[in-house]
């Protein structure tokens, strides 16, 4: 063997020794040699904004590289559906994998962004053979492998926001969030955990009330939407295999504010609250929950409330990269990252960032804050699309962003929806619908967005299977 060689694979070995050091560069390895002469695109999450960036981007021109803790997209207005079994779970999901080797992707963390070095330190999201899976999306920092850095020449911060538990004792313990597909996997298997439990001859009547006690806090679009959903599900299936534990069960839905569905018109607030209640749902609005413990909650307003399952839907908590970050203008009530109209984040100093952007849930703009809708995530992701292949070709593109509302959608149970879309011009009524033309319209819409071939396929086939079959309520 000629010492040329020799000396390459010493080179090599020594090479594959330090990538298993603590801090592992991987710019200083495999990602150096790799798509030379293009700029590097680094896309933080893989949501509404981020997933949408990497579908439009141009892959032959920018070198693209996502960073997210999951391995997939989730189509979240569809996760309702799934909790229950209306739909499968991966109606709701579409793998970020799709695009490599087009692009590369880490399932990771990033902990901290240089923004001097442009760099960005990240932590594995993987789990090791030996932990167990918890409902804490955190809870794997503490059990993953080495860091690694990574430099970037553009990058755009789309890591989303957290469920708000406005540090309310127990909430994290105790209840059930619906964010993610693993969320609705873990609510799906409660619920039919609580009717088998409940069918045990060993229980009392109050102890079958109390399993049978659904609690929902949070009376906007996500809580609404799976309220109505569990109740379609218990009036259909349960009522046919479990028919005296489904006169037993309550839904029960609890508000702090003086009205559910608050980005809503009046009318169709009123309207919801009016069909729920006929319904059987309760709705409780001006409610405090003080604390949570095993099994019940304490309610300022009516003292202990148990319950077999607590699904807390509240509002959104900034991203722990967003809290790290220090060098970006932040929001002082929402916390969130500030940007100008061209989405480019605001640092300390005032200035705007040319290489760094800000979508979704992560951010607020300058001239004023946005809903924390799937909605403004989509539109914020092609306008940098547009932004990014017209910078990658030279031309310019000086035209701010501007949301346009295309309306707001909600399922309330029974085949009925309600849909409601402001004017444009302030002294007009806006567009509203209601029941079932609402209904087939916010089926239609959904079906429409969903966006892989085989999505569109599987989700009309599964809403015709179970119309005509019924839920399958095999829990494993």
């Amino acid at each position: 063997m000629s010492t040329t060689l020799i000396h390459t694979r010493r080179v090599f070995q020594l090479a594959a020794r330090r990538s298993r050091v603590s801090n592992i560069d991987v710019d200083a390895s495999l990602q150096s040699t790799l798509r030379r002469g293009k700029e590097r695109l680094i896309i933080l999450g893989s949501g509404w904004g981020g997933y949408n960036v990497l579908r439009g981007i141009d892959k032959k021109r920018w070198d693209v590289l996502v960073i997210s803790p999951n391995t997939y997209f989730n189509f979240t207005p569809l996760l309702a559906g799934t909790a229950v079994g209306t739909l499968e779970f991966r109606c709701a999901v579409e793998p970020v994998r799709r695009y490599c080797p087009q692009v590369t992707y880490y399932q990771a963390w990033c902990d901290e962004i240089d923004f001097a070095r442009k760099q960005i330190k990240c932590m594995p999201a993987t789990r090791p053979v030996s932990a167990e899976p918890t409902g804490d999306p955190e809870s794997l920092h503490h059990q993953t492998g080495p860091p690694f850095t990574l430099r970037y020449d553009k990058l755009i911060i789309a890591v989303g926001a957290y469920s708000q538990t406005f540090n309310i004792p127990g909430v994290k313990e105790h209840a059930h969030f619906l964010k993610d597909v693993k969320d609705a996997r873990r609510i799906r298997g409660r619920i039919l955990e609580c009717f088998e439990q409940s069918s045990l001859p060993s229980l009392s009547d109050i102890d079958r009330r109390n399993l049978l006690n659904f609690c929902i806090v949070g009376g906007g679009p996500t809580g609404i939407e799976f309220a109505a959903e569990l109740h379609d599900l218990i009036h259909t299936d349960m009522s046919r295999h479990y028919p005296a534990l489904a006169r037993l069960s309550k839904i029960t839905v609890y508000d702090v504010a003086p009205s559910i569905l608050g980005s809503f018109d009046t009318s169709l607030r009123q309207y919801t609250e009016n069909t729920l209640s006929r319904e059987g749902i309760s709705i409780l609005t001006n409610h405090h929950v003080e604390r949570v413990e095993k099994g019940h909650m304490i309610v300022k307003e009516k003292g202990e409330v148990p319950f077999g399952l607590l699904v807390w839907s509240t509002g959104l908590s900034p991203n722990p990269l967003v809290n790290a970050t220090k060098e970006i203008k932040k929001d002082p009530k929402r916390k969130s990252l500030v940007a100008n109209n061209h989405l480019n984040v605001i640092m300390e100093d005032g200035t705007a960032h040319p290489d760094v952007w800000a979508i979704g849930d992560a951010v607020r703009l300058e001239q004023g804050p946005l809903p924390a809708t799937a909605q403004v995530a989509n539109q914020m992701a092609k306008y940098i699309v547009k932004k990014l292949n017209a910078l990658v070709k030279d031309q310019p593109h000086s035209e701010p962003f501007e949301f346009k509302n295309q309306g707001s959608l909600a399922y309330i149970g029974d085949w009925k929806a309600i849909y409601g879309r402001p004017s444009a011009d302030e002294s007009k009524e806006g567009v509203k619908e209601t029941g079932r033309r609402a209904w087939l319209l916010w089926r239609s819409a959904y079906f429409t967005m969903t966006l892989s071939l085989r999505n569109k396929i599987l989700v009309p086939t599964y809403w015709f299977m179970n119309w005509i079959f019924g839920r399958d309520l095999t829990r494993f």
